[in-house]
């Protein structure tokens, strides 16, 4: 996949109210056509016949220190349904139900792995990329390198 572009060794940490740390990050609309081909596969799977696709592809570099704090999405810039490809490293995506913070469920995205947030899962749940020191699964520690993330979205209806 052709990895457009971005500000080399230059990632953005900020103050702890700000929900990513340690990244960079570019929207491209054109790719290489092997590229082009692995995005029409992930939308023709994550996305409804005919929902309206937000144009430009949404990079994200995590660096290794970087993280995403729990967030949920806005629902002024994107519709029901978010697919990333997580590329580079693996890391732990952690969902908690906004109404429960007590429970929670980790999912290991592998990499070059694709994950789809849809509905309930974009809009009543929390999710964030954990810090490396705290990435484990089933118990094992998942060490978590450069992370870069393909974000595709639908538009808000």
């Amino acid at each position: 996949m052709d990895i457009p572009y971005c500000i080399p060794n230059l990632h953005h940490y900020f103050p702890p109210t700000q929900a990513i740390h340690g990244y960079r990050e570019t929207e491209r609309l054109q790719w290489g056509a092997a590229s082009e081909n692995i995005l029409r596969r992930v939308r023709t799977v994550a996305f409804p016949e005919g929902s309206p696709l937000l144009g430009p592809v949404h990079v994200l570099d995590l660096d290794k220190k970087g993280y995403i704090k729990p967030h949920i999405d806005s629902v002024k810039f994107c519709g029901s349904t978010i697919a990333g490809l997580s590329l580079l490293s693996d890391s732990i995506m952690r969902l908690v139900p906004e109404n429960n913070t007590t429970d929670r469920v980790d999912l290991l995205l592998s990499r070059r792995s694709l994950y789809i947030l849809r509905d309930d899962a974009r809009f009543k749940f929390t999710h964030e990329i954990l810090k490396d020191e705290e990435s484990f699964f089933s118990g094992q520690k998942v060490p978590r390198h450069r992370r870069i993330s393909v974000i595709c979205r639908n538009l808000p209806m």
